[in-house]
């Protein structure tokens, strides 16, 4: 079956290249020069029942979901979110509580990010889908790519990983936890936080050279800057949060694989470039959030994570559309 990845590509290969586009295609998000050094930047994301929302996923969540995915990527971009369009796929049955559900958590989660949702589009489907587009602007240079890494670069993240991938199996049913655990395991697919804040301070110190959100799984975020950078990565400090290997050890899980390969973090992935780490570090602090060092840009093109017993790859997996179970 042919996997997301394939299928945008044989998309792309139909379409004509608008001239001098800002942004490439197969970055996070799109954009149109509006003069006066300004940049209009597009994302869409689509959210479906069966794929995107896990037992125990409310309307509310599932809708307010569909925006920060999208608020996520152009938090990766530096760029803040100013409006959105919703357009609904609603199944028969839907009740008016259902759809007032999908309006409150469509607005929720515009307005956590200061942005406002300005109308859409609804239709009748066999499965719920909320696809989302967001607006944003910035100044060019703001604007950070997928394709700047240079070897020496630091590479960080803005949290811990493993939490997603655990609160996914809970919700599913295979595992279960402590009662403490299991909530801040499921809150965390539940109720995304996208790391607009740190994106926007991040940006503004022009100290990062590239940036990808990782909903799609640390370990393909960091495939992904690979390729569009032509760089490699050695990993030395996998960010995996303390709480995933109490988990994984409870169910003879490795918590290595939980963080590498769950996805839906929606943390940022960044590289840095090395004089500048003190100031990217404390612009992040200044606004709450943390950086995470774990590990360097190499010229060599391979991703390896370093550990006690030698080097291991990076295998280039995580979450994707139609792809295999």
């Amino acid at each position: 079956m042919l996997g997301e990845r394939r299928v945008i590509d044989i998309i792309l290969e139909c379409l004509d290249r608008m001239p001098d586009m800002p942004v490439p295609f197969g970055d996070d998000v799109s954009a149109i020069d509006i003069g006066n050094n300004q940049l209009a930047v597009l994302k869409t994301d689509m959210l479906v029942g069966k794929t995107d929302v896990p037992p125990g996923m409310s309307l509310r969540q599932a809708a307010r979901k569909a925006v920060v995915m999208n608020v996520s990527d152009l938090a990766a971009k530096g760029v803040n979110p100013t409006a959105a369009l919703a357009s609904i796929g609603i199944p028969r049955g839907t009740t008016e509580g259902d759809i007032q559900q999908i309006g409150r958590g469509l607005n929720a989660g515009a307005r956590e990010y200061d942005a406002y949702v300005l109308g859409g589009d609804t239709n009748e489907a066999s499965d719920l889908v909320i696809s989302c587009s967001i607006l944003g602007f910035c100044e060019k240079q703001y604007l950070i790519r997928r394709s700047g890494a240079k070897p020496g670069d630091i590479v960080a993240v803005t949290g811990l990983f493993g939490k997603t991938a655990a609160g996914l199996r809970i919700l599913l049913g295979d595992l279960s936890a402590p009662p403490k655990m299991r909530k801040e395991f499921v809150d965390t697919v539940l109720a995304p936080q996208a790391r607009l804040e740190e994106g926007l301070a991040l940006a503004k110190t022009e100290a990062v050279t590239a940036s990808i959100d990782s909903s799609d799984g640390l370990a393909w975020s960091l495939h992904e800057i690979s390729k569009a950078s032509n760089v490699g990565f050695m990993i030395d400090n996998p960010p995996i949060a303390p709480e995933v290997k109490g988990f994984a050890e409870m169910h003879n899980l490795e918590p290595l694989k939980l963080s590498l390969y769950g996805g839906e973090e929606y943390e940022l992935v960044v590289t840095i470039k090395k004089q500048l780490w003190e100031k990217a570090e404390r612009a992040v602090e200044r606004c709450g959030g943390a950086l995470i060092e774990i590990g360097q840009v190499t010229e060599e093109k391979s991703l390896l994570l370093k550990g006690e017993e030698g080097t291991i790859p990076i295998d280039a997996r995580g979450w994707e559309h139609f792809g295999k179970p």
